[in-house]
């Protein structure tokens, strides 16, 4: 015979106490509620200041004003840094990701917040699938790429850094966009102290400025005077491994089509004779071209032996491993 189901009485609390059960229980999910939309929203703004990591610039014919096809939006920053690299200079990278530029997106993240800069590699495409597949991988590791939608090759550079300039003002928003090299050890903290003074001139050509009495084509082995472009005199213009244009000048090039402008062997006297054509204020800062780690050196490099260091991939290391380089007190310059 089955036996009978079993039944719990359960005595039933008194009011007092149900009552202070149900408001408890009250606070606690309105609590819960608060604090989840308060997340959501935290996470939400974080997202939508957080800046651009890698991404893939190309143009087209039918793309806004400036030929960027970019749906991104313009991400605010105070200054953004173009390490200029290529397909053989995957040893440099491994280098500055071991020194100055953080190889993990977290201590990236940190030092872009630190400085008010952000800091990417800037590089073109080749017809070369293994060095392709090769930097597909780099990419997905790091996440710290701009990349160009031009042939990557050294007899391109004026029109990489055209390109440069042009990608880097639709996506960020700066007041200033500065192109490095990859060969030069560099304190993003003084370099962030710099670009953050206050200037009187909207239209800046922040760098180590030289002089230069010709100018060579590698192809053809012909010498051209300077004197061509302004008479007997010669023009002012920076060194190649770091300078900076500010967002007004930026924006100008942005402006002009691309048959505005001539184009000469070198880069750095190519971006020199552009500056020729604005009303730019030429601000010369020696600390950007250092040969030595000093309190108020913002740019290293083995100058005038190299254009930049010699034997990078080793000097950066070395380098990082001083204290006056890497360990020193970011000390005003003496322009400050």
């Amino acid at each position: 015979m089955p036996s009978s189901p079993k039944l719990f009485h359960a005595r039933a609390p008194s009011s007092s106490k149900s009552t202070f059960l149900i408001f408890f229980c009250l606070i606690v999910g309105i609590a819960g509620f608060i604090f989840g939309i308060s997340a959501i929203l935290a996470v939400s703004r974080g997202c939508s200041n957080s800046p651009l990591r890698s991404v893939k610039v190309r143009w087209t014919t039918s793309a806004n004003n400036d030929g960027l096809a970019s749906e991104s939006k313009r991400h605010k920053v105070m200054g953004f840094v173009g390490i200029q690299t290529g397909f053989g200079s995957t040893g440099r990278r491994r280098s500055l990701r071991k020194t100055w530029m953080p190889s993990d997106r977290q201590g990236l993240q940190r030092l872009e917040e630190a400085t008010g800069l952000a800091f990417r590699f800037v590089i073109g495409r080749t017809s070369d699938d293994s060095k392709m597949s090769a930097l597909k991988k780099e990419v997905a590791e790091y996440d710290d790429f701009l990349l160009l939608d031009i042939q990557e090759e050294y007899s391109n550079l004026p029109y990489k850094t055209l390109a440069f300039f042009r990608a880097a003002y639709a996506l960020f928003d700066s007041d200033f966009y500065v192109k490095a090299d990859d060969d030069i050890y560099l304190r993003p903290d003084r370099l962030s102290l710099l670009l953050a003074k206050d200037r009187t001139h909207s239209q800046t050509y922040l760098g180590c400025m030289k002089k230069g009495p010709v100018f060579t084509d590698p192809k053809l082995k012909w010498y051209e005077p300077l004197s061509y472009l302004i008479g007997k005199e010669y023009f002012l213009h920076a060194y190649g491994p770091i300078y900076a244009l500010s967002a007004d000048v930026v924006a100008n090039l942005v402006a002009l089509r691309n048959d505005s402008f001539r184009m000469f062997s070198n880069e750095d006297v190519t971006i020199g004779s552009w500056m020729l054509s604005m009303n730019v204020n030429h601000e010369d800062n020696r600390q950007l071209c250092a040969a030595d780690c000093t309190p108020t050196s913002i740019a290293v490099w083995d100058i005038p032996k190299c254009s930049g260091l010699c034997n990078p991939e080793k000097r950066l290391l070395e380098l990082h491993q001083q204290d006056s380089c890497s360990k020193s007190p970011t000390l005003p310059s003496d322009d400050e």
